[in-house]
């Protein structure tokens, strides 16, 4: 099987020229697809690979008696090279689902031509809420987060602890527009004011001029709404600023890889949402222990990667109960059909609009002296169940729903 995955990646950075259309059809084929060389490498790059790998291993290296192959590409968070990739894969390596996408602005293009070619969506690191909302498709799940959760949970609990006037410091592309919407609509249901924001360019180095703004803003909070390196390192100039005097930062999607560069000193008493965290439960401990064994850094794995592991799992389970992958809506129809079980995220389910139901976490990042090692970030603070954390169906304007 290991040789199997190996063949697989190297005939995509081959350009997949090694790859036939009959071939394709003797095997099932799934891609990973996402950044592997820019601001957001760290949180899914290789380990989002590793994750998908050991899924196809735990589920037997078949699915409705084919072999399962695992390739990989970097989209590098420009739109027309994610695309083309997606468009190759999609008509000459006949690769049948793709995994993983951060970067909204790709992940909705993925989905429409996914829809269009009958092919399976599968979005783990994309944030956008409107995969399951005004760009939902019946061959698309969202499975990890969105924007919605994060955006609406944080702005809501950080209102309730005094947070009330908010400046927002956006990433200027669809993920940091929509996230910063979502936050912007949880502020000001709680009560909370909002009184302006700045948006920044993906893989901004100096963030001297947006920090002035969000200073002069009087804003008790500054809502940091970017993602991977983006958000470290405007959380580290904003604290080198001086702005963390007087004001308070919230990432909104400040994640588990993020706070190692940032230092438990800096970082200490951060709340972050997040639906998996590698010290919750005995299953999800041998999943981080084994994940990390194989990752070229030994990271421990975030959420975006538990959840390509997960949903690759129960994709490949739609996969037997159909018997074949050619059909992607039917694959995921059958994947909302069935309840969802596995050993990270446990029992949940997949709504008609695609969003995938399951708890969020309200995680605290702990204290320099209540770390035992380099991956000893967080405590649970609060469980928010899932049809509380992700946006009610009815809200979304799904045109799958049903009024």
């Amino acid at each position: 099987m290991r040789q199997i995955f190996r063949t697989a990646m190297l005939v995509a950075a081959l350009g997949g020229s090694l790859v036939t259309t009959a071939h394709g059809q003797e095997r099932v084929r799934i891609g990973v697809l996402n950044d592997q060389s820019g601001v957001f490498s760290t949180y899914q790059g290789v380990g989002s690979v590793i994750a998908a790998q050991m899924a196809v291993e735990d589920y037997g290296g078949k699915a409705a008696g084919k072999p399962v192959d695992v390739i990989t590409a970097d989209h590098q968070n420009k739109t027309d090279v994610g695309v083309g990739i997606a468009r190759r894969w999609y008509d000459t390596e006949s690769i049948d689902a793709i995994f993983d996408l951060p970067n909204s602005a790709i992940a909705l293009a993925v989905a429409a031509m996914s829809e269009q070619k009958n092919k399976v969506f599968i979005g783990s690191g994309a944030g956008t809420a409107l995969l399951t909302g005004e760009k939902c498709t019946p061959n698309t799940v969202h499975w990890t987060y969105d924007t919605y959760a994060y955006g609406r949970g944080l702005g809501k609990a950080v209102v309730a602890q005094g947070g009330k006037k908010w400046f927002f410091l956006t990433a200027d592309y669809a993920f940091g527009h929509d996230l910063e919407k979502q936050a912007m609509e949880g502020v000001k249901a709680s009560g909370g004011e909002v009184l302006g924001a700045v948006r920044h360019p993906l893989g901004t180095a100096d963030y001297a001029s947006f920090l002035l703004q969000a200073q002069a803003s009087g804003a008790d909070i500054v809502g940091v709404a970017n993602a991977g390196d983006d958000t470290i390192t405007s959380i580290k100039q904003a604290a080198e600023f001086g702005l963390t005097q007087k004001q308070r930062l919230v990432g909104l999607i400040l994640g588990m890889n993020g706070i190692p560069a940032l230092g438990l000193k800096a970082a200490q008493g951060a709340q972050i949402m997040n639906p998996f965290y590698w010290d919750l439960n005995d299953g999800t401990r041998a999943f981080a222990k084994r994940f990390a064994e194989r990752h070229p850094q030994k990271n421990y794995p975030n959420d975006m990667q538990a959840g390509v592991y997960a949903s690759v799992l129960h994709y490949l389970k739609a996969v037997d109960k159909v018997g074949g992958a050619v059909d992607g809506k039917a694959v995921v129809a059958a994947m909302k059909a069935m309840p969802t079980d596995d050993p990270l995220f446990g029992k949940g389910t997949i709504r008609a609009d695609g969003r995938k139901i399951h708890p969020l976490y309200l995680l605290e990042v702990k204290k320099p002296d209540e770390s035992t090692s380099k991956w000893d970030l967080l405590k649970v603070v609060a469980t928010i169940p899932g049809d509380q954390a992700f946006r009610p169906e009815s809200e979304g304007n799904c045109p799958l729903v049903k009024k």
